[in-house]
């Protein structure tokens, strides 16, 4: 259980993280906290407010899937949505702020990493 705990720990930030995303883009996208996060004018918040919502509820999923690979031990959920956050993260940070790879795709490729060296079980163990 001991090297487990790290990426258990590593990959729970990250769904934390997209749950905070999720709250951001859905509830507080054209209000000061989600201005401010997103660098928002009150007329393109508020024209967007609607796209915003769809976004967070992709990252809503994202959290959804790293947190079933948590609380399953499904290694292979854990692998799949931190690859998906890093694909996610590596996009945005193409083609809307350079920023997003420092703050989703980074953390999700060191609980990947993490996932891969330490997150293993016993091969008698394994399922998947």
């Amino acid at each position: 259980m001991g090297r487990q705990l790290l990426p258990r720990i590593a990959v729970a930030l990250v769904a934390i993280e997209h749950v905070y995303i999720l709250v951001l883009e859905m509830f507080f996208w054209n209000k000061p906290l989600g201005m401010k996060t997103f660098n928002l004018t009150q007329e393109l918040a508020d024209a967007t407010t609607t796209l915003a919502a769809n976004q967070g509820l992709y990252n809503g999923f994202l959290a959804a899937g790293l947190f079933f690979g948590l609380f399953t031990g499904n290694r292979v959920f854990k692998i799949f949505f931190l690859a998906c956050v890093i694909v996610a993260g590596v996009f945005g940070a193409a083609t809307a702020a350079p920023k997003i790879f420092f703050s989703q795709a980074l953390p999700a490729i060191i609980a990947l990493g993490l996932v891969l060296a330490l997150d293993k079980k016993p091969a008698a163990q394994r399922s998947l």
